[in-house]
């Protein structure tokens, strides 16, 4: 078995590399339950509402052991870093050297930046199993985020996330929601400069080609969810 771990994060590396450089077709959806989320543990959320091009979701508490800070020009660069941080986390790097289930989606945070040739600043989150979340292990470099009840508009698209199809997908978010009841809660939650612009959760192995889901997620502010420790 130990000799499998390398190997297997060797593989892992491999294919992370190939990530925003394989063609994709994306397909602008709602609705579409990750089949990822059949074999391993995703947070539950309510769906309050689907429009045209996005849906409400209201996720229940949950917590999360998130990175610090990433300074990238890359979106892919960065979930790249904070991907392999959190790996070797779950892997039993942290204070009760633990191992813990793998689990989705994969969350990027896009915090805002002074410009579009700045690097921008990401965090890179992976959501604890149930059976852990009463005593995370702490590990450091990294925190553990509390979150209460949170509303979310969500798109859903299809194959590899890029830089490119990323901010795609964001403006064609927030252009669905324009002239809806949601968006004023949504232009709240981007005036506090510690609030991420958007997230894009990521469901799949790297080592799927097909039946790929993404999402990009933005807070939709009704109430003070967010507690960080």
């Amino acid at each position: 078995m130990a000799a499998f771990i390398p190997f297997k994060l060797s593989l892992l590396l491999s294919l992370l590399s190939n990530i925003g450089f394989l063609p994709e077709t994306s397909k602008n959806n709602v609705g579409i339950f990750p089949p990822t989320c059949n074999r391993i543990e995703c947070p539950s959320f309510d769906l309050i509402e689907v429009g045209n091009g996005y849906e409400i979701r209201r996720y229940n508490s949950t917590i999360w052991v998130t990175t610090s800070p990433i300074q990238d020009i890359s979106l892919v660069e960065a979930t790249r870093t904070g991907f392999l941080q959190l790996f070797d986390y779950i892997q039993g790097k942290n204070k009760y050297k633990q191992q813990i289930e793998m689990t989705a989606p994969v969350i990027t945070e896009v915090l805002p930046s002074d410009g579009p040739f700045c690097e921008s600043s990401f965090r890179i989150s992976f959501y604890l199993p149930k059976v852990n979340q009463a005593n995370p292990p702490p590990a450091e470099g990294l925190h553990i985020q509390k979150r209460k009840s949170t509303y979310f508009a969500v798109r859903q698209f299809s194959g590899f996330v890029t830089d490119y199809n990323v901010g795609m997908e964001a403006a064609a978010l927030e252009a669905s929601l324009a002239d809806t009841v949601w968006s004023p809660a949504i232009k709240k939650s981007q005036k506090d400069e510690t609030t991420s612009v958007y997230l894009v959760a990521q469901y799949n192995s790297p080592f799927e080609f097909s039946g790929r889901v993404n999402e990009i997620w933005m807070l939709v502010d009704l109430e003070d969810e967010l507690l960080l420790v």
